[in-house]
């Protein structure tokens, strides 16, 4: 009979990432200067009777829109962190939410495009002066917002190796297996790892954070089409070149159609958990099979910015306990999961 409480053996399954409550924070923050902006301006657009004003202002209410996914992404994964029913908790609310705020950076793009090609085709007329004062004033606030995001965000594009490479390496098919020995990891940092002095260096992009991210892209939109519209509307007001504001708008919106595509590619990876690093996946292949011993099944999938979980099945003639073998990996800390199963090669069990 069992005298310790399984509660000994069990684990939190928090994996969010390291600055989650600062970068809520963060886009909390940026959520309210972009609501007040928008409602200076509808406000102001209805009392000066400006229609330019008045559709900028409409235009910032669909970016505190999309901001506001990304700090409520925050809040709710914050909130549920502890939630059994989320099997590798809440980590992953974020990719969701960028996921979820590329396809909407992608639809303002493709209006910003339509519209600009409908205007190149069909010149309005613009009250230059005023329109200029409306750009300048959302850069400015724009400028800000990217200010207070960038603290959490550094801006990289990291490529991702999406190689899947499961690591079916079967070299003891010898039939049947026996011997199940199943160890699940609890915290790696508690294993002393010696003799593998191997440094973090291509593990750097796994703490890339994809809803700040998303957030951060969306004050590039608009300090983007700002700088753009400045631009075209000083063409047209100093050389008379109408053509240039609609021209600047087909520009941003193939800029923005690009980061959308960035961010949905890097969010989507994630949800569909394909293997973030080959590299990574290698690194832990050289390190479990130095002994002789070889890895049947190894799976490595991110469940949160920062962290990573990994299953691994291996075949030995000599079987260790799991936690012999977790030790191997004891200084990935981006492992923050960590599942070993160990089968004695079927030929040396009926030996």
């Amino acid at each position: 009979m069992h005298t310790q409480s399984t509660a000994s053996w069990q684990h939190p399954h928090v994996f969010l990432g390291a600055d989650h409550a600062r970068n809520e924070r963060r886009a909390w923050l940026v959520v309210g200067l972009t609501a007040a902006m928008m409602v200076g301006e509808i406000i102001a657009g209805i009392a000066f009777g400006s229609m330019a004003l008045l559709a900028d202002g409409v235009h910032m209410a669909t970016h505190a829109g999309a901001l506001s996914i990304a700090a409520l992404a925050y809040l709710y994964a914050r909130r549920h962190a502890q939630d059994r029913r989320f099997t590798f908790g809440t980590g992953k609310v974020g990719e969701l939410a960028g996921f979820s705020s590329a396809i909407i950076l992608g639809v303002i793009a493709l209006m910003i495009g339509v519209e600009s090609v409908v205007r190149l085709a069909n010149p309005i007329a613009i009250s230059f002066d005023e329109a200029i004062a409306v750009a300048v004033l959302g850069l400015a606030v724009n400028l800000v917002s990217a200010w207070v995001l960038h603290g959490g965000h550094h801006g990289h594009d990291h490529g991702h190796d999406h190689g899947h490479d499961h690591g079916h390496d079967h070299g003891h098919d010898h039939g049947h297996d026996h011997g199940h020995d199943h160890g699940h990891g609890q915290g790696l940092h508690d294993h002393a790892h010696a003799g593998h002095d191997h440094g973090h260096h291509h593990h750097h992009h796994h703490h890339e954070d994809h809803n700040l991210r998303s957030a951060y892209l969306h004050v590039l939109t608009d300090a983007l089409t700002s700088v753009l519209a400045i631009a075209g509307l000083l063409a047209g007001r100093i050389y008379g070149w109408v053509w240039m504001d609609p021209i600047m708008g087909v520009v941003g919106g193939v800029v923005i159609s690009r980061w959308a595509w960035g961010l949905m590619r890097g969010a989507g990876a994630v949800l569909l958990d394909t293997v973030p690093d080959g590299r990574l996946v290698e690194d832990i292949r050289s390190r479990l099979e130095e002994d002789g011993d070889r890895i049947a099944d190894l799976h490595l999938w991110r469940v949160g910015p920062g962290h990573m979980a990994a299953i691994v099945a291996l075949v030995s003639d000599r079987p260790q306990p799991p936690d012999a073998y977790k030790a191997k990996l004891g200084d990935l800390e981006v492992i923050s999961h960590l599942t070993v199963e160990v089968h004695l090669c079927p030929a040396h069990a009926a030996a």
